[in-house]
């Protein structure tokens, strides 16, 4: 038996999920052995503890059960699929992206390497940037991005990307600068930018990393 208590851990940070422990509609761990495959993107709306009982009387209203993250598992189905291609040249992206995803994805690091989640992550936006919009089966894709961006941040376009305390995000910061930097350096283009502005709390410290760590990345 390998239950979720029994063995937290399956995967290696390094490479993409190859199991998963199952989970109730509730989000809590159930008995019995890991599944095969990553476990589908899902999201919880908690509702404050004063109105669950009102909520409890509106049957329709069920917010504290996982629901799942149909626009997330689209594009992890696009960017597995993406990676998968062996020939660079297939990729879509400009000659300096392309060195870019080799490093990260195949330099033998000397020191810390990056996680899966880390390079996930660069290379979602950098689909999303520059392959994507290319493409005539994403543009529905692209649509609805386009259309919560409105909903939300009318005349500021954003693509966000959610990560888990203590995986890196100082790193990824520093990733997207270089492949934004480096491109918008070699030839001018609307999709990349040669200014930045990093906001962060107290952690001056960080903003500081990311750009030394820059140099280490190319």
């Amino acid at each position: 038996m390998s239950s979720f208590y029994e063995r937290p851990i399956l995967n290696s940070p390094y490479r993409a999920p190859e199991l998963h422990h199952p989970l109730d509609p509730n989000g809590q761990p159930l008995e019995g052995e890991p599944k095969q495959g990553r476990r589908p993107s899902r999201f919880i709306v908690p509702v404050p503890a004063s109105r669950k009982k009102a909520s409890a009387n509106q049957a329709s209203l069920d917010l504290e059960t996982y629901t799942e993250n149909a626009l997330i598992n689209e594009i992890r189905g696009y960017i597995e699929r993406w990676r998968s291609l062996r020939n660079p040249a297939d990729w879509g992206v400009t000659a300096v992206s392309q060195r870019l995803l080799e490093h990260w994805r195949h330099h033998e690091f000397v020191g810390p390497r990056p996680f899966f989640c880390q390079v996930e992550v660069v290379e979602t936006i950098i689909w999303l940037t520059e392959v994507a919009p290319k493409r005539t089966t994403t543009k529905g894709l692209l649509d609805q991005i386009a259309k919560a961006n409105e909903e939300a941040n009318p005349e500021l376009f954003r693509l966000a990307m959610k990560m888990a305390t203590g995986s890196g995000k100082t790193t990824v910061m520093a990733m997207l600068i270089a492949w934004q930097a480096v491109n918008a350096a070699r030839k001018e283009s609307k999709d990349f930018s040669r200014a930045f502005l990093i906001l962060l709390s107290h952690k001056t410290q960080n903003t500081v990393s990311a750009w030394i760590n820059i140099r280490k990345l190319w």
